[in-house]
């Protein structure tokens, strides 16, 4: 076993590739944007339609104010994922081009939502149609915002614009330079649009449905749900965020999915595709990639080994809401061979055992919950309270207790063996100098960010950081945000610091604040827990490498 971990960490160049790959990133970064939009819509759906589970129904008026505003954020969410997308792809580019030769995001960013338009929207007396403006637009969504920035790139990185004497003020200079890559993006996808209705009948949108309708449905399959959930836990394994490799592949299906099972449950009809982000969050990675909730629990209660204990008791309610690097670094699982066969094999009998209930009968996931909702309860409310529902909540409890008992005993009778002939290692304390404190207390406010995928792990570090400076009288800020989101701000920052599963990204990092008065930092995964535990040396860890130590 351990040679096949040996050859799986030899592969993790290959995968870091894979994760750094630019319009993946943007797909994903694209999605973390429009979260909050996803969410907000999903409360007023609860809102409308829970109600009727126990009987009670709002009037037809009542009904459409609360869908209005799902109908004017949700229902456009083709049109956002068209300049978010475009923005991150935009920010991608401009790293790499000259100082002086930057794309404009902006402009990228509207002509994108203008392109997605031309390929998406049908005229309709007095408007446009919207059936293809959210998440059924989805894949339009994608070929405008990628499209877009590439043409910009051609013009820009060549230098070919529109050129105004040095009198001209930048501003309107920018105007004139914009309008080459403008008008040829505009051009490219009304010429498009324009073959597409004469020769096929129907819109790009439509067709690109259409077109990919066999993946949708493969990817529903057995196979297809296994193949995707085990690549999430295999990628974490290796100590690779999953989900920023595999979700941006699946992503239009997550969102297209709860929309048509959301339709067919208001019809009466059976709610039976499966693949949603609801089945990632409180199925397959029930607690966190690897489905590691009742792992931790076995930790914390019974486990012999006092390491284990302690990590288990620790990590317990982070893991309850979904946040699982304490216990993934913490104990650790991650390129831990005793737990490699059942941190794949719980989240693909997980999604397994949701496949079968659903062919049974049982809704599939018809609301989009945040996914620190707890896992259990998550499954219970995103599928409309159904009665197999709570049977499946607790059939995977035990499914999971089942596949990772006989791997926990192996592991906590070794860890007890170490215990007792003493060799487990004393972890070093972190400790700053007394000039670094004093000079410190005496400069001025300092701000650290710490940079996760999406916002949760960090926000455990920047959390203990910011406990650290305030027990020890330090004016500091710390604060947490998903990667990509830190581009525009980085000159607000002294200290910029990578969760472990971000650890890939550190060169680009770096080449980021190359410029800048900001230092660039990532951390190991044991050294990272233990820092969430210990405001002092989190603090100490934030000191030192401002201080250049």
């Amino acid at each position: 076993m351990n040679g096949l971990i040996n050859r799986i960490e030899a592969m993790k160049p290959f995968f870091e590739k894979i994760s750094n790959n630019a319009y993946l990133r943007a797909i994903r970064d694209g999605f973390i944007s429009c979260i909050p939009v996803i969410l907000f819509s999903s409360v007023f759906l609860l809102i409308a339609y829970v109600p009727n589970i126990f009987g009670f129904y709002w009037s037809a008026e009542v009904e459409a104010v609360l869908m209005k505003a799902y109908n004017y954020s949700m229902g456009i969410l083709a049109i956002l994922m068209s300049a978010t997308i475009a923005k991150s792809l935009t920010d991608n580019f401009n790293n790499k081009l000259p100082a002086t030769r930057k794309i404009n995001v902006t402009s990228a960013m509207i002509v994108s939502i203008i392109a997605f338009l031309l390929l998406s929207a049908d005229s309709i007396e007095g408007g446009l149609a919207s059936g293809y403006l959210g998440s059924k637009g989805l894949l339009a969504s994608f070929v405008a915002a990628f499209v877009t920035p590439v043409i910009y790139r051609f013009f820009v990185s060549r230098d070919i614009r529109i050129k105004m004497p040095k009198e001209v003020p930048n501003n309107i200079s920018q105007t004139f330079a914009d309008l080459f890559p403008l008008a040829t993006t505009i051009f490219v996808f009304w010429i498009v649009d324009f073959l597409f209705r004469t020769f096929i009948g129907f819109g790009f949108a439509e067709w690109v449905i259409e077109l990919f309708k066999p993946i949708f449905t493969a990817a529903d399959g057995y196979l297809g749900i296994s193949l995707i959930y085990g690549a999430m836990a295999f990628f974490w394994f290796v100590g690779i965020h999953g989900p920023s490799i595999v979700e941006p592949a699946v992503s239009a299906i997550y969102i297209t999915n709860v929309e048509m099972n959301l339709l067919a449950s208001q019809q009466g009809l059976h709610a039976g595709n499966v693949l949603s982000q609801g089945t990632q969050y409180f199925v397959a990675t029930l607690g966190g990639t690897g489905a590691t909730l009742i792992i931790t629990l076995m930790f914390a209660f019974l486990a012999k080994s006092k390491q284990l204990k302690a990590v288990g008791t620790s990590s317990a309610v982070p893991v309850l809401f979904g946040v699982n690097e304490p216990v993934l670094f913490g104990a650790p699982l991650v390129l831990n061979p005793v737990f490699f066969i059942p941190f794949i094999c719980a989240p693909i009998v997980n999604v397994c055992l949701f496949k079968l209930f659903v062919d049974l009968g049982m809704n599939g996931f018809i609301y989009n919950l945040p996914w620190t909702c707890p896992g259990t309860l998550g499954l219970i409310m995103g599928t409309g309270f159904a009665p197999l529902a709570i049977v499946l909540a607790i059939l995977l409890l035990v499914v999971d207790f089942v596949i990772y008992y006989p791997f926990f005993k192996v592991y906590d009778k070794d860890c007890c063996e170490k215990e007792a002939a003493g060799e487990v290692a004393e972890d070093e304390k972190i400790t700053s100098s007394a000039a670094v404190l004093e000079a410190a207390k005496k400069s001025s406010k300092k701000a650290v960010l710490v940079l996760c995928a999406n916002g949760a792990t960090s926000s455990m570090l920047a959390n203990a950081i910011a406990t650290g400076a305030k027990e020890a009288g330090l004016d500091l800020e710390s604060t947490a945000m998903a990667y990509g989101q830190h581009k525009s701000i980085i000159n607000d920052f002294d200290l910029i610091i990578l969760a472990p599963q971000m650890g890939s990204m550190f060169d680009e990092l770096k080449e980021d604040v190359s410029s800048t008065k900001c230092k660039a930092a990532t951390t190991q995964g044991p050294q990272y827990v233990k820092l969430t535990r210990n405001p002092e040396e989190a603090l100490n860890f934030a000191l030192n490498l401002m201080d250049g130590e």
